[in-house]
């Protein structure tokens, strides 16, 4: 009589309808999928036969993979992905400064990049000469648009060209449309490779000051709570690694 309730039992909770008898697993699945956005910034964000890559990317997915969630990711100008994510739930950037203005805007994950940024001509323009902040303003001066640097530049009295992203800048340069751009001293030879140029064609001249900033992971502030809660405790995680160590050491 006892194995006849529990059969009894057995087939129906196999009659239940799906919603009704959720697994931990089913409810995983039930969770958004993601999309994540960034721009080409070599070697921290590259694309290559239609792969979003990079360093970070690499600790961005681990983060991904760790939360047990699902993403797509999308490479555009900076000031296009800003955009997206600003207006789209479970929507994500990177690599992004934290600033006043965009800190009550996003959830913010954790940093997934490092830059100390200053000017940067091509080697063969002996006939720029960059020994302070006055000496740049002498010169043609590329930045991206909704770049945190262009936010600082203005603050020193600086004018300069905005472009959509960093490609669209390094591309003013080599033609010596300008004379300056702004990056970091360590992705110079990355993005020459980007550019199918000699590893050498850049120069670094001058850093900048209070231009050195940590990249983030960020959430569109609609992202459900539990997403932003499985992130977070993923990227303690990833944080605890040596590759997370390595890209934010700067030697990568």
């Amino acid at each position: 009589m006892v194995a006849n309730k529990y059969l009894h039992c057995l087939l129906f909770a196999c009659l239940l309808p799906c919603g009704l008898c959720l697994s931990s697993h089913s409810t995983a699945s039930a969770l958004p999928n993601l999309t994540i956005v960034t721009e080409l910034s070599p070697p921290n964000q590259t694309y290559d036969n239609g792969v979003v890559g990079g360093t970070s990317t690499e600790l961005v997915k681990q983060i991904v993979e760790q939360a047990h969630l699902n993403a797509n990711y999308y490479l555009y100008p900076w000031a296009r992905a800003f955009k997206v994510a600003s207006e789209r739930k479970n929507t994500l950037i990177y690599s992004m400064a934290k600033t006043t203005l965009r800190e009550q805007s996003f959830h913010w994950i954790g940093a997934v990049a490092k830059f100390e940024l200053g000017f940067v001509t091509n080697n063969y323009r002996q006939d720029v000469k960059v020994e302070s902040l006055e000496d740049a303003k002498k010169y043609r001066l590329a930045v991206q648009r909704g770049d945190i640097a262009a936010e600082q530049l203005e603050q020193y009295g600086f004018e300069y060209v905005l472009t959509a992203d960093i490609e669209r800048s390094y591309q003013l340069l080599v033609t010596n449309k300008v004379d300056l751009v702004l990056d970091d001293p360590r992705y110079i030879q990355p993005m020459a490779e980007a550019l199918n140029l000699p590893k050498d064609h850049f120069r670094f001249l001058f850093s900048v000051p209070n231009l050195s900033v940590k990249g983030y992971l960020a959430a569109n502030i609609n992202t459900p709570d539990e997403v932003i809660n499985k992130l977070r405790l993923a990227f303690e995680d990833v944080k605890r690694t040596e590759s997370y160590k390595l890209v934010l050491s700067g030697y990568h």
